[in-house]
């Protein structure tokens, strides 16, 4: 059985969906903490400044139903809850770094550019 081919350019392909939520900064932050170690709800959400609880609740349910996060429940009292990657996470993980890589490294170009177009196009951003 061949793999169905998809192109992100197609108006109804399923990608686009999957872009949209990871493209979001609170998904990419969950898993770029992910992929150093597995983590409790609590310790995700003091550790991505500036989440809310409801915010986290949702990007984590939408990440593991993505297949990219693993949910383990452990029978304790209170009850423990710890996330981690997939391997389908890891390697996307992976592909995050890249990008992450090339922000912190051309982040002063990007601002460059940003101040010239100011300039010239008199925008206040």
């Amino acid at each position: 059985m061949s793999q169905k081919k998809y192109s992100v350019h197609s108006k109804g392909c399923p990608a686009r969906a999957f872009f949209d939520r990871l493209a979001d900064h609170w998904s990419l932050l969950i898993i770029t903490l992910l992929k150093q170690e597995k983590h409790r709800f609590n310790q995700i959400k003091r550790e991505v400044e500036g989440i809310s609880q409801k915010v986290l609740s949702q990007k984590l349910k939408q990440l593991e139903r993505d297949g990219l996060v693993t949910r383990t429940v452990f029978a304790t009292v209170p009850v423990t809850v710890e996330y981690g990657l997939t391997d389908l996470g890891s390697v996307f993980a992976n592909k995050v770094d890249k990008m992450i890589e090339w922000a912190e490294s051309n982040l002063h170009e990007v601002k460059r550019a940003q101040q010239r177009y100011d300039q010239i196009n008199g925008a206040a951003n």
